[in-house]
Formats: structure tokens, sequence, C-alpha cells
């Protein structure tokens, strides 16, 4: 463990916010956080769950596997509650899964941040490949076939691929036609896939097509999902794995629920009340679901269209709220500055224009791009009731890039990298 540091989004928050604590003015486009308000009867199941106190088994109580079956089910995706675990965040439930299943990753590059540590941990190699053209979140099918038979001809042992659907960090989704060739790499290869779909309730067009690759090779794929991101509970820590049917899946849910009853315990009792509670899926928590859809699609296409016009290049988002901008074709204006990798990329938009992003780097990507992600979700307001009126806006049908502090914080995000090009020039 020596030499091992805190996450670098986490490291990054903390930093940006004691910077903000002693009055200076930073943009946070660094932190995937959805900053926005509690949804008021989430908080009421908060409260009314409170007498939960007792420990309840490790998989999760009946009535919040239930209901995650169904939530699983309405998605094309027809579950009994037995392959249910829930758990204090998606974080632990991917650990286990490394720890539980042998063999080595393959992992999309660039991805979250989290996943390769966790395989590092687990004691695992891990194996990088590039996404697609058109998106992010998967390996390229191609790659991945020629990436496993490598692997393996090198003595190594590839036995889980991880798909981000939709993608942290570029803010697309993979067509359904890449999953259907992903997921017949992994019959090939005997791969198990875990897809990460804890963006799939916030694509930006509810029209959009969405293919789980549960839906394809159902028996080879665990799907993870949770509430941090889709409800802006991150600080609940509330998070679900379905497994496979079948004695396959019910072995790899048996080892997980056993690792969990070494680490975790069990998710806690308030938080199982709210669990049952949003993944009943009422339909007042929809609307609210929807329209935070809408806001984070509407501020993510606005800071889309001021990064391209300043010359990069940028996957259009279609989900979350997540950018990857590419500033290679700046490359020489921005090298007087000093600019020469993401790790100065990142300093540079920190130091001289106020502005926090992630490189590039720390998401496994090629030190030497000229790449870094954005995250617009906070964006939303400084102050709770800002935030507040940005959720009410999405609710009722307004354009929310109209509010004054949303306006605002766009305009700053501009002049800053119209700024960097005036620098560069």
């Amino acid at each position: 463990m020596a030499g091992r540091k805190i996450s670098p989004n986490l490291a990054l928050d903390q930093y940006i916010a004691e910077r903000q604590q002693q009055g200076e003015s930073i943009v946070h486009l660094g932190f995937g956080e959805a900053r926005l308000p509690v949804f008021g009867p989430l908080a009421q199941r908060l409260a009314a769950g409170a007498g939960r106190n007792t420990y309840g088994p490790v998989a999760g109580a009946a009535d919040v596997r239930e209901a995650v079956a169904g939530y699983f089910t309405r998605r094309r995706l027809p579950t009994e509650a037995d392959q249910i675990i829930v758990a204090p965040g998606s974080k632990p439930l991917l650990m286990a899964i490394q720890l539980a299943v042998p063999g080595d990753l393959l992992l999309h590059s660039p991805a979250w941040n989290t996943y390769a540590p966790q395989a590092e941990l687990a004691g695992k190699r891990v194996v990088r490949l590039p996404v697609p053209e058109e998106c992010g979140g998967v390996p390229d099918p191609a790659a991945l076939r020629d990436g496993v038979r490598a692997a393996r001809a090198e003595g190594g042992d590839p036995r889980i691929v991880v798909l981000t659907l939709p993608d942290n960090p570029t803010g697309t989704l993979a067509p359904p036609e890449v999953i259907r060739e992903i997921c017949a790499v992994a019959e090939e290869e005997d791969l198990l896939i875990v897809s990460d779909e804890i963006y799939r309730d916030l694509l930006h067009d509810p029209a959009l097509p969405f293919l789980s690759p549960a839906e394809v090779v159902p028996e080879r794929t665990v799907v993870i999902t949770g509430l941090s991101k889709s409800l802006a509970l991150g600080g609940w820590r509330i998070g679900v794995a379905r497994f496979p049917a079948g004695d396959r899946g019910t072995e790899l849910r048996d080892d997980v629920a056993s690792l969990a009853s070494e680490i975790w315990s069990t998710l806690a009792g308030p938080m199982q009340e709210v669990a049952a509670y949003a993944f009943s899926e009422p339909p007042e928590l929809l609307d609210r679901l929807a329209a935070d859809a809408r806001l984070h699609g509407a501020v993510a296409a606005a800071v889309h269209r001021i990064l391209v016009a300043t010359g990069a290049r940028c996957r259009p988002p279609t989900a979350g709220f997540y950018l990857y901008p590419d500033f290679e074709p700046l490359r020489g204006a921005l090298a007087p500055l000093g600019v020469q990798d993401s790790h100065t990329l990142q300093d540079h938009l920190l130091r001289e224009r106020g502005v926090a992003v992630l490189a590039g780097h720390h998401l496994g990507d090629d030190e030497k791009a000229l790449r870094f992600r954005i995250a617009t979700s906070m964006m939303y307001g400084a102050a709770e009731a800002e935030r507040a009126r940005s959720v009410a806006a999405a609710l009722a049908g307004e354009d929310p890039l109209t509010l004054p502090h949303i306006a605002s914080v766009l305009a700053t995000v501009e002049r800053a990298f119209t700024g960097l090009l005036a620098d560069a020039g």
C-alpha cells in the first residue's frame, strides 16, 4: 500500500473546496457530482427509515430487493429479488466482484478512475483498450478480441470486461450494434461482463436506443447501478448489483455476499427505506428524474458548443453530465504557455483561468494528450436556492440556460476558454 494516494477526483474536490473556502473564485468542473437538491419525498423516506436500526440481511431486505427487481424488469431485464444485492454505494460492489472473480481486467481507455485501482488492489493486471471513434464507455470490439488473445499469449488471464453505459468520462452512449459485437466477443472468449449502468436514467433524449449487454448475454453479465447520479444522492451511498440467473450467477452472487458480510455487513437501514421507495419509481419521482436529465442535457450541450468554438474536438454529449474535449488541434498554439500534456493543461486552466477540470491521465489516457474531463453538473448554482430554481425550471419546461446563475457561470466558462485561446495567440 506504500505510495497510494486518495482517488484523484476526490482529492481534487477536496483541494478545490479548501481553496474556495479561502475566498478564491474557481469554477469547479472537475468532480462528477450531481449537485442538486434532495427530492423532498426521498428525505421523508430517510426520516421514516430511522427506526430501521437492525443489521438485517447482508444482501438487503426483501422489500428493497423486490423494488430493485421491478426496476430492472421494467428495463427489459426480467429479474427476481434473489438476483439482487444492495450496498453502501456501487464502489464496494465493484470491488467485491473484482475480488470474487479470478483473472485480469479488460478496460476501455479513458475510463472512470476507480476501475483500474480496484483491479490492482485485487491483484489483477489491467489490459487497456481503445474505445470506438463515435463513443466511449466500451472497448472497440476488434481491439477487445485482439487484447484478450494478446494478453493470454503473454501469460495473462483476462476474465472480466467492464462497460460503462452511458459513459464517464465522455458523456456518450455506445450504440446497440457495438454492444452486440462486444457481447459476441465475450461469448467467444468466455468473459464476464460488468455493465456499469449508473447513468442509464440520465439520457438527454429518452428515445435514444439503450441496449444492456444483460439483454444479449444475460448469463454472463452483472449490472451495477445506484442512486448517486440519477437522484443526486452521492453522499447517501446506495448501490445495487444485479447478478445473472442460473448456477453461475448464483455462485457469484453468493461469493459477493460472503465478501459483503466481512466488509460492509449490509446497507444502512434508513438507506434501505430510501432505496425501496426510489426503485419502485412512483410517478412524482420519475417526473423529477426526467427534469434532472433535461437540465443535465441543456447545460452539457451549451458547454460543448463553447469547447467546439475554441477549436477543440469533442464528442457531443448524449447522457449524464460529462464532456471529454481534446485540445490536440491547438497544441502548437498552447505550447508557448507551457502546456505540453494533460498535467500542464489541467494546471494552466486552474492557475490562469480559474477553471478546475480532471486531466485525462487520471482516467488512464495518454498523459501526453491534451484531453480532460469536464463535469457540467457543478454549474447549477452555488447556493441551495439557485440549485432548487434550476430544477424547478427544468420541471416547468423552461430553458435553464436563461436562469441568471447558470447564464453567468456559462459566460465565465466561455471567457476562460476564449481567454486561453487569446493567451495562446
